[in-house]
C-alpha cells in the first residue's frame, strides 16, 4: 500500500545545487514512514519544473526555480527537518510546499531566522468538511 505526498520547493538560482542534493537524499537516505524508526531509503525524488524549455502557460517562461515530486512513504516531519538543516545560500527565499495524502491543500514552510515555520494554517479541511 502506498502513501503519497506531493512536495515542491522553490529556491533562488544560487540554491539549485542544494535543491538537487535534497532530491538525491530523497532517493537514498530519507526516512521512510511506516517501516520502523530506523528505516531509510528511496521515497522518490524532486525534478526541476522550471527549466529553460518549460512553459507553464502564457507567453513567458517561469522566473523561479521550482522542484517537485510525488513522494511515497516519506516521513514528512523528517523531510522538513532535513530541509531546515541544509546550508542554503538564500534561506530567506526557500519555500517548501507539502501536501500529504489525506490533505487537499499545500502546507507552506519558510525560514524565519534559522528555523522553518509553517505559514499556511492546519485544519482547513476540517473547517470545510467538519464531519469528514
Amino acid at each position: 500500500m502506498s502513501h503519497v505526498a506531493n512536495v515542491m520547493i522553490s529556491v533562488e538560482p544560487d540554491d539549485r545545487p542544494a535543491a538537487e542534493e535534497l532530491s538525491r537524499w530523497l532517493q537514498t537516505s530519507a526516512m521512510r514512514r511506516g517501516f520502523g524508526s530506523c528505516a531509510v531509503g528511496w521515497v522518490g525524488s524532486l525534478n526541476e519544473t522550471t527549466g529553460s524549455d518549460t512553459r507553464w502557460g502564457g507567453g513567458k517562461y517561469p522566473e523561479c526555480d521550482v522542484y517537485a515530486g510525488a513522494l511515497n512513504h516519506a516521513d514528512l516531519a523528517g523531510l522538513v527537518a532535513h530541509v531546515e538543516r541544509i546550508v542554503w545560500k538564500h534561506p530567506e527565499f526557500v519555500q517548501l510546499f507539502v501536501m500529504d495524502q489525506e490533505q487537499v491543500y499545500f502546507r507552506v514552510w519558510m525560514f524565519h531566522g534559522a528555523k522553518l515555520r509553517q505559514i499556511a494554517p492546519e485544519g482547513r479541511e476540517e473547517e470545510a468538511w467538519p464531519n469528514g
